[in-house]
């Protein structure tokens, strides 16, 4: 298994002091901007990034003069931060962890008309624009995946190919501004043309575990489609089963879905 790579130093001080709110640490106010350079050991721009990340999720008031609040002046309790903070739980939160311990390689990124297929799974009219991006995702051990996205014009318009390359577009379409929901995903297999196997190192023909995967907002509007293509050596799908009902039911539903790769 390759090592995993370290998350952005803001995205760390973000996440622990996410969790300090979540706690109600932070009754009484977060400390002053020094103070937290001082407890991170990193800089005030670092900080302060982490900082407008909160702010712009609601979860926390800067006032002049005043210091920095949990929104509203009050604790903020883990049942208020999931919907703030676009519902990253689950199979969303899993996608985003496993982009952060791998590296993106953008092929390309362009606005583009939407093909009738995608305006479909968009609920965009015909001859929309969209963004599609390419791009393959490599650890240590070489590359793991074929990634193709596409997302309406207007909300990938602050960020392009140098912004993909270095964080999940999960977090830059949130950083537009963008509450994620909920996704839909499919998995089956096809087998790898010339273009892709040459940009995952196998064989033409190889059969690769194929993904897509139709995002939503917390309005249930469609905000990126994704097609994915895994060299299934090196990537797997865990998912834990419960039985809902009594015995003669046998119904099975999952409880957690987490992805593997090496």
């Amino acid at each position: 298994m390759a090592s995993a790579m370290p998350l952005p130093k803001y995205h760390q001080v973000y996440l622990v002091l996410r969790e300090h709110l979540a706690e109600g640490r932070f009754a009484a106010g977060l400390p002053a901007e020094m103070r937290l350079m001082q407890q991170f050991g990193m800089s005030r721009a670092t900080v302060r990034k982490a900082l407008e990340r909160l702010a712009t999720e609601g979860l926390i008031e800067r006032r002049a003069g005043r210091g920095t609040m949990p929104r509203g002046g009050h604790t903020v309790t883990a049942s208020a931060v999931a919907p703030k903070q676009g519902q990253l739980t689950g199979l969303l939160e899993n996608i985003v962890h496993m982009s952060l311990q791998t590296r993106a390689n953008v092929l390309s990124c362009a606005t583009t008309t939407a093909p009738p297929a995608v305006a479909r799974r968009l609920a965009l009219p015909a001859r929309a624009r969209v963004q599609k991006a390419v791009r393959v995702r490599v650890t240590q051990e070489g590359p793991l995946s074929h990634i193709t996205t596409w997302v309406p014009f207007e909300l990938a318009k602050g960020f392009g190919r140098r912004e993909l390359a270095r964080e999940p577009i999960l977090l830059l379409l949130e950083q537009a501004g963008v509450r994620i929901g909920r996704a839909t995903q499919s998995i089956s297999a096809c087998p790898a043309d010339d273009a892709v196997a040459r940009a995952l190192a196998v064989p033409a023909g190889t059969a690769l575990l194929a993904v897509e995967r139709l995002v939503y907002d917390t309005d249930e509007r469609p905000v990126q489609w994704l097609q994915g293509l895994y060299r299934p050596d090196r990537y797997q799908y865990e998912m834990q089963l419960s039985r809902v009902g009594g015995i003669a039911a046998k119904v099975w539903v999952s409880t957690e879905l987490s992805a593997q790769f090496h």
